[in-house]
């Protein structure tokens, strides 16, 4: 599989609309990916997940490794049969979460990184190598790369040295085997740096991977950067693959890096946030422990068709979240991911429509103008929980 695996069916400025065909079934672009680390997003059922519109699920190869392994996976059938999932998945390499927990990296050279486990201490060693083959084992359908990424302060020669290893690691894991009709992806860094992203990106793109992300992003520096970086990086990428930014999904960034040309977004924001009591909505955020919803007879949000919408108010929802019971962690993690695959597929139709701009324009606007009681987390876009 390669070039031909995606279908570029409509450009509206720099925003794109899309399809990705995979051995799953196919993914239609601009394409949220609602996060299950551990082979479950948080808190749904999987048919949950697909009834809230996903295409694509992303799983974490990292934590997958340690438990409960991925000869245990492949010994019940591989990742989909094992987490009952009939769709897409897109397993990262589980690159960011070594380099996120800097302080158990014991060595990184060429050959690869070793680094204690989060679990039990125990030293371990990911190579392009042994991540290709766990991903083949794991029988994802987009695999990637491994790749080094530092913190958004660290000095130049570190950025420089990322650059170079993920370099020298992304040809190696092209040459590894693969599971049958697995896309693998390449991942360019350097951070926001144009001579060092510009070179990171040419070397990855000349590998001719499936598709190609900027990595090293998201990852601490000012918003107003990132968005910067996309807008000059992005367009260095092939415009007949995939692209995908690692890491974000709350809806201002999600429409921002749409309208700069990517194709693709993943965070655990939704779940997260469903977890600690707060609701996405078109009008801003909602704190469900607020006082002023105890007698709230609305539903989270009008135009939503989610399960807690549907059925719930926000007076309920709120006695839930204030008595600690599952249930709110259900609900309102379904209605945040439902949000944001709502929020992608208006977005593609308006790309297609050649509106995107208005819709953008009346989207921010309406986010600007409601409530926000609470604050994006800065560990709430990329992470692996």
């Amino acid at each position: 599989m390669g070039a031909d695996t995606f279908t570029l069916e409509a450009v509206d400025g720099r925003a794109r609309a899309g399809s990705l065909t995979t051995v799953h079934g196919e993914i239609s672009t601009p394409a949220f990916m609602p996060v299950g680390t551990k082979a479950s997003i948080k808190a749904l059922h999987p048919d949950r997940v697909r009834a809230a519109g996903a295409d694509i699920v992303l799983a974490n190869t990292y934590h997958l490794y340690f438990r409960p392994g991925a000869d245990v996976i492949e010994s019940l059938g591989g990742l989909h049969q094992f987490m009952g999932w009939d769709g897409p998945i897109l397993t990262d390499s589980g690159g960011f979460q070594v380099f996120s927990l800097r302080d158990t990296i014991l060595g990184l050279d060429s050959h690869g990184v070793s680094f204690r486990s989060v679990y039990d201490g125990d030293r371990a060693t990911f190579t392009p190598e042994s991540v290709a083959e766990t991903q083949r084992r794991l029988g994802s359908d987009i695999a990637m790369c491994l790749d080094v990424c530092p913190p958004a302060d660290c000095t130049r020669a570190d950025l420089e040295r990322a650059v170079s290893v993920t370099s020298r690691w992304a040809a190696r894991q092209q040459a590894s085997q693969r599971a049958n009709g697995q896309l693998l992806f390449g991942i360019s860094q350097g951070g926001a740096d144009p001579e060092l992203r510009k070179r990171s990106i040419g070397e990855i793109v000349e590998l001719e991977f499936d598709g190609n992300a900027l990595g090293g992003l998201s990852v601490g520096e000012e918003r107003s950067l990132l968005f910067d970086t996309v807008e000059w990086a992005a367009p260095m990428l092939p415009p007949d693959k995939p692209r995908y930014f690692m890491g974000i999904g709350d809806p201002v960034g999600m429409l921002e890096v749409i309208d700069r040309g990517i194709d693709m977004f993943d965070s655990v924001l939704p779940t997260r946030m469903g977890r600690t009591g707060t609701a996405l909505t078109r009008t801003g955020r909602l704190n469900m422990r607020n006082a002023r919803f105890a007698r709230d007879e609305m539903p989270l949000d009008e135009e939503c068709s989610c399960a807690a919408c549907e059925r719930f108010s926000r007076g309920y929802l709120r006695h839930l979240v204030m008595q600690e019971e599952t249930l709110a962690l259900m609900l309102l993690s379904e209605h945040n991911v439902t949000f944001l695959l709502d929020l992608a597929a208006s977005a593609r139709s308006a790309i297609r429509r050649g509106e995107f701009a208005a819709f953008k324009a009346a989207t921010l606007a309406r986010l600007s103008d409601g409530p926000v009681d609470q604050e994006v987390p800065k560990w709430a876009t990329h992470s692996s929980s």
